[in-house]
């Protein structure tokens, strides 16, 4: 059994912790949480022990991983920490908000024999994931276009917005990510409009609410992306692949597949999964299962420190091109 610990007990962790716990492979030994209540819930319903410090755990032989859930400020130290002392790490993304703090925690790691994955749970989803392994394998022959739609629910709280590091490097990271594992190839050009549309808070702090980004390769493959912080019809997550043979897309799940008809509609469907946790509910155990794979074989996991860092320089490049109101080259350097 490989020996983990969690760090950060809150909405996403729990969940995170609740997949440890239950897998056939992994124990969770320590949960870790600056607001002990949360460590000590996650720890109760998952027979794991309550850390009382990072010390506990980065100085426990017996672990293998750590997985990082904790507050995005964090992450980066918390990442240099754990791979110093040998331990595997799988970090919810973004590594960090500030591109100079990845850099950072890049080069304290480098050479460090230890996997590094970031929580880009969007590539595990079978949909989506069918639909990058089409445009790569040539199914729809050369591919031309990608198109990505990801839509909230409702709008976040003013703490969250605050904290988020924008809605770039916060909501379209993932975004961001999902293109370039579908493109297949580096983004060399980004173009991103945005807007403040619907919601008073976002208005009020002077954040979008809605955006577009236009992204282009070298090769002249491109991507749209739109946003919004709220659908009245649910979480909204859809990919669509275009090449020259045909069309492959992911569409939305619901909660059943059922289909009413009636005198006033046809084909009513049941509403959209409602946020991430529910949609994304495969996909986050996917990706933990190929973490292990990743620890058993010793192998360079699918999304890693790399793709965090790429991930949010294209948000960067993005906030830029909204600054000089035009499109922007982007530099992923060495």
């Amino acid at each position: 059994m490989l020996k983990f610990a969690l760090i950060g007990a809150g909405r996403i962790g729990r969940m995170h912790g609740s997949i440890i716990a239950g897998h056939t492979k992994t124990e969770l030994v320590w949960v870790y949480d600056i607001l002990e209540d949360n460590a000590i819930t996650t720890a109760n319903t998952t027979l794991a022990r309550v850390a009382k410090s990072l010390d506990e755990i980065f100085e426990d032989d017996s672990l293998d991983a750590v997985l990082i859930a904790s507050s995005t400020e964090t992450h980066a130290e918390l990442i240099v920490r754990a791979a110093k002392a040998g331990k595997a790490v799988f970090c919810e993304k973004p590594i960090d908000l500030d591109i100079k703090r990845v850099d950072w925690c890049r080069e304290q790691i480098q050479g460090l024999q230890v996997p590094v994955q970031i929580g880009f749970n969007r590539r595990f989803d079978p949909s989506h994931r069918k639909v990058a392994d089409t445009a790569r394998d040539g199914g729809i022959g050369n591919l031309e276009q990608v198109i990505i739609t990801s839509r909230d629910p409702n709008p976040p709280p003013k703490e969250y917005y605050l904290a988020s590091g924008g809605m770039f490097r916060d909501m379209t990271i993932h975004d961001f990510d999902m293109a370039r594992y579908v493109l297949n190839e580096e983004v060399e050009t980004v173009m991103a409009m945005s807007a403040t549309l619907f919601d008073p808070v976002a208005k009020e702090i002077d954040e979008m609410d809605s955006a577009m980004i236009l992204l282009q390769t070298a090769s002249g493959k491109m991507c749209h992306i739109n946003n919004s912080r709220h659908a009245t019809y649910g979480y909204d997550q859809r990919v669509e692949a275009h090449g020259s043979l045909g069309m492959i897309r992911s569409e939305n799940q619901h909660q059943h597949s059922t289909e009413t008809f009636g005198a006033e509609s046809s084909s009513s469907r049941a509403p959209l999964h409602f946020f991430f946790i529910e949609r994304y509910r495969q996909a986050y155990l996917d990706q933990f299962d190929a973490f292990i794979e990743t620890i058993e074989n010793q192998q360079q996991p699918l999304v890693g420190f790399e793709d965090g860092r790429r991930a949010l320089m294209l948000a960067n490049a993005a906030y830029q091109s909204l600054e000089k109101g035009q499109a922007v080259k982007v530099d992923f350097g060495e």
